[in-house]
């Protein structure tokens, strides 16, 4: 594992993954998008990880790719447009995919400024939340010229409505933690020397949970976006006859019927 990249494994099956370049806001270059893409490999694999917390260490998240040393291998014939679309058909997307899909909650734990490719990096977990000092700024169109990328395209207008999305990636204006949580870009806001303490607690109450529906609850919220309403009550159908089939569910109504709490940990 890269010393760029943080990883602590708590008892209660939480993978604490820290971004560890301080130094230039944890810019993401080759060295750390290949540590996360490998921890991502571990945590799906381990059992015994049934949540994970992504976080950044110092006074930033992350402030997007890294354009100064980036370290992405490249060929003299390639154009600077080649070797973008190289850099992220094997970093940058591949991450973004690999969060989304995570068998396991990821929480993402939002320290300070989240810039350009960072912003879609703070927004594809499952659960998300911010320490007061928290900002996001797309700089693509106004500093670059180019559209948000690392999912932001996708991940802003789709919680944000087209509106405040476009005043965002056309305006490069701060949005504040306040304004984030108000717009809904956040679940929670915490002091600044909270926010790791928070996101622990959030990721246990996740581990104690059935990591299986509660992924599905988040993939058929992503579903709901593409989806009629038709569409939608097939899908909770065709769902809901395979959870309802399984020991999980059998455990938590034997759970309710007994008035106790479903002990999930033993089955998943």
């Amino acid at each position: 594992m890269s010393d760029l990249l943080k990883k602590e494994n708590l008892k209660e099956g939480v993978s604490i993954l820290t971004l560890n370049r301080p130094e230039v806001l944890n810019s993401l270059n080759k060295e750390l998008i290949d540590a996360l893409l490998e921890a991502f490999d571990e945590i799906y694999d381990d059992n015994s990880i049934r949540s994970v917390i992504i976080t950044g260490e110092g006074r930033g998240f992350c402030s997007g790719a890294d354009l100064a040393g980036g370290g992405w291998p490249s060929d003299p014939k390639w154009s600077p447009g080649e070797s973008t679309a190289n850099a992220m058909e094997i970093g940058f997307n591949p991450l973004v995919r690999k969060i989304v899909k995570c068998p396991k909650p990821v929480v993402i734990a939002i320290n300070g400024i989240s810039a350009g490719g960072g912003v879609g990096l703070a927004l594809c977990g499952d659960l998300i939340i911010a320490s007061e000092s928290a900002k996001f700024k797309l700089v693509f169109g106004p500093q670059l010229g180019i559209i948000s990328d690392v999912g932001a395209s996708w991940l802003i207008p789709n919680l944000l409505g087209r509106a405040r999305a476009n005043g965002m990636a056309l305006l490069g204006e701060d949005i504040d933690s306040n304004k984030a949580l108000n717009w809904g870009l956040v679940w929670e806001v915490f002091p600044d020397d909270e926010l790791k303490e928070k996101a622990i607690e959030y990721a246990i109450q996740l581990a104690n949970g059935s990591i299986t529906g509660l992924k599905a609850i988040v993939r058929a919220h992503d579903n709901a976006l593409k989806n009629t309403l038709n569409e939608q009550l097939d899908y909770e159908r065709d769902t809901q006859r395979i959870l309802c089939d399984g020991d999980v569910f059998k455990e938590g109504v034997t759970a309710f019927i007994e008035k106790r709490k479903p002990n999930f940990r033993d089955i998943e």
